[in-house]
């Protein structure tokens, strides 16, 4: 039996506030979609994961899964139920015999979730995972109450929803060629379409993310997980410094900052950076910046040093390790740093995979003292706190 599941993800997330859409937001230091799709990506049983965007979001989505192989996104519709059909649509390629359709905003699925979602298709055409409803229920129009509901037989809908593929792709079409709208989730197209649904148990730990106050609970429980699953704690640091030379601007954790002169380097010359960079590389006994990017190599001449950063990152999560926060102190007597120490740790956030708050950036002088303080250069240097199972 194949699977393929549909991620959708084509929301504005209005209500969550913030600058990106809710399911490009971070928690736990990778955005929503990302935790999402890893969920589908790394269980037995799914063979297909297809993402459906929003228009638009094609920068946020691919930023937001990387290193992850996923396929490229769809384009999805102006309403839930026409992204979800053009999602289901989207798999018919890989002739699937089973479909899982999933909120994006559902970061915490289990594996155990998905698993019971396709099992259950081996007995009905359709199932729908939830919670039965555990408190009273009222009516009440207008804000009075008219009536209490009898609560027994009334369940809250979760995602993912799992359907026979050839049977939901029908119900889909059906719905459009009959110009059916309003229909809130896939349950309810699979219903509108006569369908039999089994509602089955779902997680109360699969929530949905919609405000504000529901990001910042899943950040801090996401991020507790992770630290959680790793209990050695190590800290590394990263020294640097770089001559001036003839320029208009130097640039400093990613950001340029207008100046009379540059930083001389072979890459970029961001020396925090570069120290930062070291940090995280001494954490885990990997050498220096020069080990891997050695500056007589002519490929690394004018490189960005997010790309250094990178693989340093890179290495510390292939043993399994995070970064818990980073601390860098810039010495330099110009130019002045303070404003745009905020532009640099929201820089250094997704890079990092965590909260701008884990990360501290501060400046000081060297009161006109040494080559610094003659103005002949920029020194940094950066701490940095991780942890790894």
């Amino acid at each position: 039996m194949t699977v393929a599941a549909v991620i959708v993800a084509g929301g504005s997330g209005l209500r969550a506030g913030g600058e990106r859409p809710k399911q490009y937001q971070l928690i736990g230091g990778r955005p929503v979609i990302w935790w999402t799709c890893r969920a589908f990506l790394d269980h037995p049983a799914v063979d297909h994961v297809q993402p459906v965007i929003g228009e638009g979001h094609e920068d946020m989505f691919a930023e937001a899964v990387q290193g992850l192989d996923i396929p490229l996104p769809v384009i999805g519709g102006g309403t839930r139920q026409e992204s979800c059909r053009i999602g289901i649509e989207a798999v018919a390629r890989h002739n699937p015999d089973k479909v899982l359709i999933h909120d994006a905003a559902r970061p915490f699925v289990t594996a155990d979730l998905i698993a019971s979602v396709i099992s259950w298709l081996d007995r009905f055409p359709a199932a729908v995972p939830g919670m039965p409803v555990a408190e009273t229920l009222k009516f009440a129009p207008g804000g009075m109450v008219s009536r209490t509901v009898d609560r027994a037989a009334i369940w809250t809908a979760q995602t993912p929803q799992g359907f026979l593929y050839d049977g939901i792709l029908a119900a889909y079409r059906k719905a459009e060629a009959e110009q059916t709208q309003g229909l809130t989730d896939d349950a309810s197209v699979a219903e509108h379409a006569g369908m039999a649904i089994s509602m089955i148990p779902g997680d109360l730990e699969n929530r949905k993310l919609t405000t504000g106050d529901d990001i910042v609970m899943a950040d801090r429980d996401m991020t507790g997980r992770q630290l959680q699953a790793r209990p050695d704690i190590r800290v590394g640091q990263g020294i640097d410094v770089h001559p001036f030379d003839e320029g208009d601007a130097v640039v400093l954790c990613g950001i340029p900052i207008p100046h009379s002169q540059k930083l001389k380097g072979h890459s970029d010359a961001d020396v925090a950076m570069h120290a930062l960079t070291d940090a995280i590389l001494g954490t885990i006994g990997e050498g220096d910046i020069g080990t891997h990017f050695p500056p007589s190599d002519p490929q690394w001449k004018g490189a960005a040093s997010r790309i250094f950063l990178a693989k340093a990152v890179e290495l510390l999560e292939a043993k399994r390790g995070l970064v818990a926060n980073a601390d860098i102190t810039i010495l330099a007597e110009a130019p002045k740093i303070s404003p745009h120490v905020a532009a640099m740790r929201a820089y250094l956030a997704p890079l990092l995979h965590v909260d701008p708050t884990r990360i501290a950036v501060k400046a000081t002088t060297m009161e006109k003292l040494g080559a610094i303080g003659r103005k002949e250069g920029i020194m940094a240097f950066a701490t940095v706190t991780v942890r790894l199972p």
